[in-house]
């Protein structure tokens, strides 16, 4: 029996073969850049961060930063910062040849470090107070937005959840 070594060379596509096989060793160069970028113990509530997150997900820089312009809240203000820092930072350093040409892959908020107070009450007594602080983290992907999904209507929520359903298994059993 031949190895699959000698085959290749003998068979007349063995140079397309070859550059199949070199293609798949080396990693895809055409991979979009990845920017990622946050900002750490800002003094803004994690949950109101979240929804000026959640706004400006799937958008393209521009479009996220005009949206973020009209918004009265204080950490649109702070998210419009780090979007422009991100964006500096991806020309900068990471080589992204347009401004322009990125959207918003990633963006979430997380808790940051919460400080105890004291809060004093009248006749000797006192409460705690906490100190809130939030973490922003983005990611900046180089290209142009993907278009949104569809939203799933009641009948594919309900297959999916029969599905799950179906795929249970009964552990410690026969």
């Amino acid at each position: 029996m031949r190895s699959l070594r000698t085959a290749m060379k003998s068979s007349p596509l063995s140079p397309q073969l070859e550059k199949a096989h070199a293609q798949q060793q080396r990693p895809n160069a055409t991979k979009n850049k990845e920017i990622y970028h946050c900002r750490r113990q800002i003094k803004y509530s994690k949950d109101k961060m979240w929804y000026l997150a959640k706004l400006i997900r799937g958008m393209s820089i521009d479009q996220a930063l005009a949206q973020l312009q009209f918004s009265d809240k204080k950490g649109a203000q702070i998210i419009k910062e780090v979007l422009l820092e991100a964006q500096d930072m991806a020309v900068r350093d990471h080589n992204v040849e347009f401004r322009s040409n990125l959207y918003i892959a990633q963006s979430t908020s997380g808790r940051g470090q919460y400080l105890k107070r004291i809060r004093y009450h009248g006749r000797g007594r006192f409460g705690i107070m906490e100190k809130v602080f939030c973490h922003y983290f983005v990611k900046l992907v180089e290209g142009p937005p993907p278009p949104p999904e569809a939203p799933k209507t009641a009948v594919a929520h309900a297959k999916e959840y029969i599905q799950e359903l179906r795929n249970r298994t009964i552990i410690h059993t026969l």
